[in-house]
């Protein structure tokens, strides 16, 4: 069997894994950004100058460290072990919490209900939603890593996409990238339409070319390299790229014509009726079982193609989350209650979803049925409040510990300006602006890499060691060009 085709064999009929499993991974990434944060308190509190001594690299290493290297780590060698790795970050990040707020010299320090209730009535200044930011980048991250990850044998096959039906983490991360553009579309934070619905129509039209050419790049450089592909999960020429730009596209005609207060009916109703049209059609069947695809363009795309309408489902529920968090609030308990509806939202889908399941059918990227579109919203607003909680924790710390100067988190408003200019040198050399400034291009420059990396070294032979120093070279790479860019403080657009 030639490479490709064990390639191809390698990323097929796979099943996924429980749905526990893709909910328990949500919490490694917001302890990750606790036990970074309280590690920079900690160092401040210890004397420590911030920025660190040789910013320009050592900033870029503890970021990639405990940040880039668990998410690493935690989908290859320890995936076995999952828990045991989120409860020793627990417990460690708690130990740290309990001794900076044990020496704390502020006096409420001692009183912790008067500092709780303190807290609660403290105000917030964001240029952006932390936590929406970090949903963003993360799901780019994790993406970025799993693409490649998924040709080494490290990589636990539970994980990859599933065939037809089941719950991979990567399927997840499809539909949460949708979501996730979602959450921060001109809709989202409710930017006003200029000139006629028709005229904002065409300029999303034109908007979404660079998702057109790199889809068209990739098809072409995938074709002419003989690259390995999994047909069923697109098609022979259909790509990710082309369905974010349809999404985004019928996806803002609804917008022009659909009341803001309603998009999460309207996303319930279009994806309740693809269902209806799957169960009482014979598209179920012509998409799973009808393999002649050299027969006409639909017949060789039509996952790619009936897909794109429980993309839309789950876009315009993005667009109302977005709606949701974008809201003005300033002060802290306002934003715990934002927090914990989005928690509720979750749990509420999540008891819907084996009812659903069951009177329905399975979910399944594959259709991106209506259980797909549930547990990709349910997930979706599940990670996001892991997200915001630790957010929380780590403005709670920064609150009882006078130290401001942790990126990518609240900070407490202040009336005066603030003399210490250390906190913008510290969002500029945090990892996570740099990913979120450029995020199209990481997502780009990680194609690439995939696909380079994938020429030179044989996944499939690799051991496990050499396996993750792989991985880790190729993150570091990724990471590496997009922090110089936000240094340089280039933003590539390409619209």
């Amino acid at each position: 069997m030639a490479q490709r085709e064990l390639k191809e064999a390698f990323i097929r009929n796979l099943n996924g894994t429980s749905l526990e499993e893709v909910a328990l991974g949500s919490f490694l990434t917001p302890i990750c950004l606790i036990t970074r944060g309280l590690l920079f308190i900690l160092y401040y509190q210890t004397k420590g100058s911030l920025p660190l001594p040789l910013p320009l690299i050592s900033h870029l290493l503890f970021d990639f460290s405990l940040l880039i290297v668990p998410l690493i780590l935690s989908c290859t060698v320890l995936s076995s072990v999952l828990h045991q790795v989120i409860l020793s970050l627990t417990l460690f990040s708690a130990c740290v919490f309990g001794y900076i707020y044990r020496t704390s010299v502020r006096p409420s320090a001692q009183h912790p209900l008067n500092t709780v209730s303190a807290f609660l009535q403290s105000r917030v200044q964001f240029n952006q939603v932390p936590f929406v930011t970090l949903f963003r980048v993360f799901v780019n991250v994790k993406t970025a890593i799993s693409i490649l990850a998924v040709d080494f044998s490290v990589f636990p096959r539970r994980y990859a996409k599933t065939e037809t039906y089941g719950t991979g983490v990567m399927d997840f991360g499809v539909g949460a990238y949708v979501f996730a553009n979602a959450l921060v579309c001109p809709e989202a934070r409710r930017k006003t339409i200029a000139g006629s619905k028709m005229s904002h129509i065409r300029k999303q039209l034109l908007s979404v070319w660079p998702l057109v050419v790199i889809g068209m790049g990739r098809l072409v450089s995938v074709k002419m390299t003989g690259y390995h592909e999994h047909v069923t999960e697109y098609g022979v020429h259909w790509n990710f790229f082309f369905t974010l730009a349809i999404v985004r596209v019928v996806a803002s005609i609804f917008l022009t014509i659909l009341p803001a207060r309603l998009l999460w009916a309207s996303a319930l109703l279009i994806s309740g009726l693809y269902q209806f049209t799957l169960e009482s059609s014979e598209l179920k069947d012509f998409i799973i079982h009808n393999n002649d695809r050299e027969k006409d363009f639909l017949h060789a795309n039509k996952e790619g193609i009936f897909s794109v309408v429980g993309y839309v489902a789950i876009y315009l529920a993005g667009v109302q989350v977005g709606l949701y968090v974008m809201q003005p609030r300033s002060l802290v308990k306002e934003w715990l209650k934002a927090v914990l509806s989005l928690l509720l939202g979750s749990v509420v889908l999540y008891a819907a979803l084996p009812t659903c399941q069951t009177l329905v059918e399975p979910v399944s990227r594959r259709l991106a049925n209506l259980p797909f579109c549930l547990w990709t919203v349910a997930q979706s607003l599940f990670f996001l409040s892991c997200l915001g909680i630790a957010d929380m924790i780590i403005l709670f710390s920064k609150r009882t510990s006078g130290c401001q100067l942790v990126p990518s988190s609240w900070n407490l408003y202040k009336k005066q300006s603030d003399p210490d200019k250390n906190r913008g040198e510290m969002e500029k050399l945090c990892l996570v602006q740099a990913v979120s400034r450029n995020q199209l291009l990481f997502f780009l420059l990680a194609n690439i890499m995939t696909g380079l990396t994938n020429s030179v070294v044989d996944t499939l032979s690799c051991n496990n060691i050499y396996s993750v120093c792989v991985l880790l070279l190729y993150m570091f790479i990724n990471c590496f060009v997009i922090y110089v860019l936000n240094l340089c403080g280039i933003a590539v657009k390409f619209w």
